[in-house]
């Protein structure tokens, strides 16, 4: 079952890569209107329909993968680098250094990255740049709790204390022992935050805070396709389920990699 939730996984997410590389090489303009093809059912001309302004949904939904992948990938290399560092240090350096980092991850899950986005879109403007800080900042505490727990339970381990007996400075301890051996969960955690990132980015971008127009978002595009269900139903249904599809694989493969990369196992 684990063998079968990794290759199914790691199947869909190189899906969805390909899609954000496809987007290159696809020679149609996501953001030019036809007017007299509005609404297309797929046809050979437009192979997934038109959206509401006549655009090739197709096109729309390669860019708009991309654009989800982009923000993913800066939000998630954001939080994990900078939780897996903060919770690092609280773990092996215990006292007030972990109370006070704890306590600031602590706040910091209390936001919620709505209200996180909201700020950001009141000082820098809604866009993609705005939706990517909000989602990474709201990340970081899940990064923080797994590097903590796993600096708590090595840094009394016997490789641990040899290394600080032949004279390795904290830096290097954290850097070259402790790391290492967190790389699995805090790589497992990355493909689960990709999940839980591309879902905000969409509902960012649903809520006008996210990627602005005309560059296409799979949330956006899901928004623009609202009004139109009853006359066609595919500006919706493909990036829907583009979109789920996306986070069914990311998922799985963190659930395959935390299975695999289990010592107990």
């Amino acid at each position: 079952m684990r063998s079968l939730s990794l290759r199914l996984g790691a199947f869909l997410v190189g899906l969805f890569l390909a899609m954000a590389l496809l987007s290159f090489l696809y020679p149609v303009d996501p953001n030019a209107p036809d007017f007299l093809n509005r609404l297309k059912p797929p046809s050979p001309e437009h192979p997934l329909g038109t959206d509401p302004l006549g655009r090739d949904l197709l096109a729309r939904l390669l860019h708009g993968a991309k654009n989800a992948l982009l923000v993913g990938v800066i939000a998630v290399s954001v939080a994990s680098t900078l939780g897996a560092l903060l919770g690092l240090l609280a773990g092996y350096l215990g006292g007030l250094w972990d109370g006070a980092l704890s306590l600031l991850m602590e706040a910091l899950y209390a936001l919620p990255g709505l209200l996180l986005a909201l700020l950001f879109a009141a000082l820098l403007g809604p866009g993609a740049v705005s939706s990517t800080l909000a989602v990474g900042l709201s990340m970081i505490p899940a990064f923080f709790r797994v590097a903590r727990a796993g600096a708590l339970s090595l840094k009394t381990a016997p490789f641990v204390e040899a290394a600080l007996a032949l004279g390795a400075s904290p830096t290097r301890v954290l850097l070259r022992h402790l790391l290492p051996n967190l790389l699995g969960p805090l790589l497992v955690q990355a493909s689960l935050a990709f999940a839980a990132a591309l879902l905000a980015e969409a509902a960012l971008s649903y809520l006008g805070l996210g990627t602005q127009p005309p560059e296409p978002s799979l949330g956006r595009m899901l928004r623009e396709a609202q009004s139109f269900l009853p006359l066609s139903p595919y500006p919706a249904l493909v990036p829907g389920l583009a979109l789920s599809l996306a986070v069914l694989g990311f998922n799985l493969l963190g659930d395959g990699l935390r299975d695999l990369l289990d010592p107990r196992r």
